[in-house]
């Protein structure tokens, strides 16, 4: 092994052992984060059937407790891959470092022999006295100084070596019972996860019979959803007049005629393009609008869980999350509406605008913002509300002026 490949091995080596603890950290605490909402998510699933509400809702959250458990399985997979590669790689360091040993102990047993042969041949004051001249006694003095000091050196690196094996020998027996341990874990998530599956299937076939009374469900809550829809666009048609009579007045433009295209779109000040540019070119970058969270219900025509024939359209994303939690602003931005549903009060809705976008974050219990303020990126604008089953969600929906996006395309 020459030079160039000792250096790339020990930079290698010290790479992994440094790297390794902390991406095993970030995995078990992402692990501890996944247990906690999968615990979470059971204790709903048990209050909904303790309540006997809707049996679909129990799917749903038997279907994001699945999905969970899928998570925890990728996290040990990790786990297993890395601990696996750092088994591996500790084994080729101690492999190495017992060859090195044993190099070393075979030169300084020869090193002792000569020395003690030496000894017995002539005494060390002979070996000064019997110089020709003084500088030759004084180097023959010196060479033993080294020479003892070469032997000493040898024997702490010996030390040393035994040292570094000692710790490397403990680092593979602690990796080899962690790995133990993950495996275990990975069986024990996966019987977890085959249990879940089967009570799918049985919530499943338990509602079959009652087609009617599934499709009545859908029905309402496709009115209930449209009728949303429809207000939040009638709330933002109301804004683009207003926003578009006020910038009209300011620059000395036309107001777009109503019932034309451009009616439908916002006229944008200089600095409302530079807001609306921002916000297009962090597509895909935007932080999510909890700081924990699942998406539930996904954006767009979604099958429907039990009769796939039927579809679910969905003009926003359902968001499950822990309760107590606050809704947070994906971008910089200004509210201009804070909507409260006539007939619950505890549904509220904050709409905030960049440039020629809107979010708008809904179901929340209580809003901790006014209109016409001015908000910053992850900045609190309420809590989200959390129903009498325990369950805490919240609806997030993109908009470019009327046009509805899908959300999941704009978050990081």
């Amino acid at each position: 092994m020459n030079l160039f490949s000792k250096l790339l091995f020990f930079f290698f080596i010290s790479t992994l052992s440094f790297a390794q603890p902390s991406e095993q950290q970030k995995l078990e605490a992402r692990k501890e984060q996944i247990l906690k909402e999968i615990s979470e998510n059971k204790n709903k699933l048990e209050s909904e059937k303790k309540k006997e509400k809707s049996v679909l809702k129990q799917i749903n959250q038997q279907k994001e407790l699945i999905q969970l458990r899928q998570k925890l399985l990728n996290t040990t997979a990790k786990q297993t891959r890395l601990l696996t590669d750092e088994i591996y790689l500790t084994q080729l360091e101690m492999n190495k470092l017992n060859r090195e040993l044993k190099v070393l102990k075979e030169d300084y047993k020869k090193m002792i022999i000569k020395s003690y042969k030496s000894r017995n041949e002539q005494s060390r004051i002979m070996f000064v006295l019997s110089a020709e001249n003084f500088l030759q006694a004084y180097k023959r003095i010196q060479y033993m100084k080294q020479y003892a000091g070469f032997r000493k050196m040898q024997g702490e690196e010996i030390k040393d070596k035994q040292e570094k094996l000692s710790v490397a020998e403990m680092r593979l027996s602690e990796s080899k019972k962690e790995k133990e341990i993950v495996l275990a874990q990975t069986e024990k998530e996966k019987q977890e996860l085959e249990k879940e599956k089967k009570e799918q299937e049985r919530l499943v076939k338990s509602i079959q019979k009652d087609k009617k009374l599934i499709a009545a469900e859908i029905n309402k809550q496709q009115k209930e959803s449209k009728a949303i829809d429809a207000k939040i666009k009638k709330i933002i048609a109301a804004e683009i007049a207003a926003a578009n009579k006020r910038n009209a007045a300011k620059s000395g433009k036309t107001v777009p005629k109503v019932g034309t295209a451009s009616a439908d779109k916002f006229m944008l000040t200089p600095e409302g393009k530079i807001e609306s540019n921002n916000f297009k070119a962090n597509k895909g970058k935007l932080p999510w609008p909890v700081e924990k969270g699942n998406i539930f219900q996904k954006y767009g025509d979604q099958p429907h869980p039990i009769y796939k024939n039927l579809t679910v359209h969905n003009s926003s994303i359902e968001i499950s999350t822990e309760k107590g939690s606050a809704a947070r602003a994906v971008f910089a931005g200004e509210v201009f509406q804070i909507q409260v549903n006539e007939n619950n009060r505890n549904w509220k809705a904050v709409y905030v605008r960049h440039g020629d976008f809107i979010t708008i974050y809904m179901n929340l219990s209580s809003v901790n913002v006014v209109k016409g303020q001015k908000v910053n990126i992850k900045q609190s604008l309420g809590t989200i509300h959390t129903d009498t089953s325990g369950s805490t969600t919240m609806k997030f929906a993109v908009l470019q002026n009327t046009t509805y996006l899908n959300p999941e395309l704009w978050l990081n």
